[in-house]
C-alpha cells in the first residue's frame, strides 16, 4: 500500500513544568516521507517533544504552539508510536502482541479479524518471526521482543511513525540489523526517531537534529547526510560527521557541523 506521508510542521512550540520551561518558541520541521533523528543530552525535552507531536503531553505541562500536519490535515490517526521497551503484554503471544491495536479498537470482528491476522503474519514474516507467532515473549529475546514490536508498529500502517530509542537496549549487531529492517519496512513513510546514538543517526536519517540548552534550541545547521540509508559506518563523510556530532552534543552551538564543502 502506498501510503501519503505528510511532513508535520512545529511552530512555537512551547512546553513548561510551573517556572521550568523544556523548551520555548521552538520550531522544527520534519519532512514527508523521510526519517528525521533528534538527538541531544538526557533530560534536554526529546521524548517531551515527541510526545507533543503525539498529542500526548505529560500530564500538568502547560503548553503552546502549533503541531501540524503540512498537508492541512490532521495528525489524529495518522501516528503510529514505537517506545524504548517493547510493552508486549506478558500474558498474550507474539501474535496477539501484534494484533493488540485493532483488538484494543474493537476491530477484530467478521472478515475484519481475518484480514488483520493475515497481515500480522506477514508482517511477522517479513522480521523473521513467522515461526514463533505462538511463542510468549518470556521466550523471546530481546531483538525478538523488539522486532515484534516492530510489526505490531507496522500492523497500524500509518504514515507517521514516531520512535522513541526503539533500539538503544539491544546488544550492538541485534541493533544494527533492527536498524536495517526498520528503514526497509518503513520506507515513504514520515519517521522521527529520538536516539542518544549519532552513528545511528547518521546510518538510518535524511536529517539529523541535535537538541541542547535550557530551555532547549535546535542547533544550527540540521545535517544531511549523503546517499541511501542504511549507511555504511565507515566511510569518510560519515567519520566526519560522527566526531562533529560528538563535538556538538558536547558543546552545542560551539561546534558547528562542517559542510561537505570543508571536507572536499
Amino acid at each position: 500500500m502506498t501510503l501519503q506521508a505528510p511532513g508535520i510542521r512545529i511552530d512555537g512550540a512551547s512546553l513548561r513544568f510551573g517556572p521550568l520551561a523544556v523548551f520555548d518558541q521552538l520550531d522544527l520541521t520534519v519532512e514527508g516521507g523521510r526519517w528525521t533523528c533528534l538527538l541531544g543530552p538526557s533530560g534536554v525535552g526529546k521524548t517531551s517533544l515527541l510526545r507533543l507531536v503525539a498529542g500526548l503531553p505529560a500530564e500538568g505541562a502547560s503548553v503552546a504552539g502549533s503541531v501540524r500536519a503540512d498537508d492541512g490535515g490532521g495528525l489524529q490517526d495518522r501516528i503510529a508510536y514505537m517506545a524504548q521497551r517493547d510493552l508486549l503484554m506478558p500474558w498474550a503471544s507474539v501474535l496477539d502482541n501484534v494484533l493488540i491495536g485493532p483488538r484494543l479498537r474493537g476491530a477484530l470482528k467478521g472478515a475484519a479479524r481475518k484480514t488483520y491476522r493475515a497481515r500480522a503474519m506477514e508482517l511477522l514474516d517479513r522480521v523473521g518471526l513467522a515461526d514463533r507467532a505462538n511463542a510468549m515473549p518470556s521466550e523471546l529475546s530481546g531483538g525478538m521482543r523488539q522486532r515484534t514490536a516492530l510489526a505490531r508498529t507496522l500492523l497500524e500502517d500509518r504514515p507517521i511513525v514516531l520512535m522513541d530509542e526503539p533500539f538503544s537496549a539491544l546488544d550492538a549487531l541485534s541493533r544494527y540489523r533492527l536498524q536495517d529492517l526498520a528503514v526497509e519496512l518503513l520506507g515513504g513513510r514520515t519517521v522521527l526517531l529520538i536516539t542518544h546514538d549519532p552513528l545511528e543517526a547518521l546510518r538510518v536519517a535524511d536529517r539529523v537534529e541535535v537538541l541542547f540548552g535550557t530551555p532547549a534550541r535546535l542547533a544550527q545547521p540540521a545535517i544531511t547526510p549523503t546517499g541511501p540509508a542504511p549507511r555504511a559506518t565507515d566511510g569518510a563523510e560519515i567519520v566526519r560527521l560522527h566526531q562533529a556530532l560528538l563535538n556538538r552534543l558536547a558543546g552545542g552551538q560551539a561546534h558547528p557541523i562542517p559542510g561537505r564543502e570543508a571536507a572536499e
